[in-house]
């Protein structure tokens, strides 16, 4: 029996560090009791599992395992597990206290939470990762449910693991529990429009930041880092809209082409092959390299940190759009304030996912569901009022994006935990 081997992590600087820093940096803005900042800095529940999994060459390696619950005042807890190699404690509490401001700043009656096992699911069977999905959800299966805390999607994990936390569940539970996680596939109650929604909410946010600097999607150059389920969904709705895709790339590495991407031959190579390195008839660039290209919008789909405090002084962007959790560091945040670079935050920019999975959640509880143009009107009502709230507070503040969509989020979660009050 072996336990899983740790990798260098990807991370600079400590995620849920980050995670309150900013939020300090928020209540000082918005003059928010410090007696609430020291309640909601700190996550509700934080629950560490060993996942054994049978190999399939007959071996038993231990995983480790995570859910954290950071805030429950709005509603039941709602956010993502991510399989990767690089998952920690402190990153899964920073998403979860993300997620809990993005729930609150598209005014959905959740909390945050997130999961994740470290682990390597590129280099695993299927068998191998329903076995440990089995056993991870058997272990956290007091931690969740429809009314508790509900699961969804996140990097490495897809709408076949969520069929499998929602059987495993349900099994365990003597019926089908339609509510207990979102982002399932349609023949056992997903929503249409949920595995496109975070790819269409980041194209909503970039449309009305065009609009509001009177410019318009056709022309736009953008260039996108990451392309996996978000990234390639937003280069194709990008250019559907008339925008030029000038770079994309993965974690192999990534393509240029100032004349513009076909983004359908790049998800062809990208399929044929596994990776986008190599394609032909475009510039080979790294993924550091993508982040500094001349373009409108720089869209960082992948993972966190990736813009610091070492690149944000060349960033050429005017507008970076984050389809990632946590791509930008405080420190840079500032340096592309005073630059002038507007950024659309994570909180606002991919809190499409979300926004569906409530929908979804919605329509499990009622078991009845919707037409994918309603799915969509629905998403782009409240990703629309979201950025249009948060802009006018921009203005009425005269602070980042980041800090006025943070505040609207943390003066909804503070009032809620006031009005309920503190037990016992």
């Amino acid at each position: 029996m072996t336990t899983a081997e740790l990798t260098e992590t990807h991370l600079r600087e400590n995620p849920f560090g980050l995670a309150q820093e900013q939020l300090q940096r928020v209540a000082r803005a918005f003059g928010i009791d410090q007696n609430l900042i020291n309640v909601l800095q700190q996550c509700k529940k934080a629950v560490v599992v060993s996942i054994p999994v049978s190999m399939d060459d007959g071996t038993i390696r231990t995983f480790e395992g995570y859910r954290v619950q950071h805030n429950i005042a709005r509603g039941p807890s709602k956010g993502g597990i991510r399989y990767h190699p690089d998952v920690t404690l402190d990153e899964v509490k920073a998403l979860a206290m993300w997620m809990t401001w993005k729930c609150a700043l598209m005014n959905i009656p959740f909390g945050g939470a997130k999961g994740g096992i470290v682990c390597n699911p590129k280099t695993m069977s299927r068998e191998e990762l329903q076995k440990m999905t089995r056993r991870f959800t058997s272990e956290i299966i007091n931690e969740i449910g429809p009314e508790k805390d509900i699961p969804a999607p996140d990097v490495g994990t897809d709408p076949s693991v969520m069929a499998w936390i929602f059987d495993t569940y349900s099994m365990n539970k003597g019926h089908s529990v339609l509510g207990v996680v979102t982002g399932k596939p349609l023949n056992v109650g997903g929503s249409l429009g949920r595995l496109e929604a975070t790819s269409r909410g980041c194209l909503y946010c970039i449309r009305e930041a065009l609009r509001k600097r009177d410019r318009s999607l056709p022309g736009t150059t953008i260039a996108i880092q990451g392309f996996g389920n978000v990234g390639s969904f937003l280069a194709q709705f990008m250019a559907e809209e008339g925008a030029t895709i000038v770079a994309i790339s993965d974690s192999s590495g990534g393509v240029y082409d100032p004349a513009g991407l076909e983004v359908s031959a790049v998800l062809a190579h990208k399929q044929e092959t596994g990776q986008i390195s190599g394609m032909r008839g475009a510039d080979p660039i790294t993924n550091d390299e993508l982040l500094l290209i001349d373009c409108d919008v720089l869209a960082p789909c992948a993972l966190e940190q990736v813009i610091t405090t070492d690149n944000a002084d060349k960033i050429r962007a005017k507008i970076i759009c984050e389809g990632a959790n946590g791509p930008t560091t405080p420190a840079a945040d500032d340096i592309l304030e005073e630059r002038g670079v507007l950024v659309l935050p994570d909180v606002l920019a991919n809190a499409g996912g979300v926004v569906v999975s409530y929908f979804e959640w919605v329509q499990g509880l009622q078991e009845y569901f919707w037409k994918e143009n309603e799915v969509n009107a629905r998403l782009n009502d409240i990703m629309t009022r979201a950025f249009n709230e948060t802009w006018a507070t921009m203005d009425a503040k005269q602070a980042s994006m980041r800090v006025s969509a943070y505040g609207l989020a943390v003066q909804r979660v503070a009032e809620a935990t006031l009005t309920r009050g503190l037990y016992p």
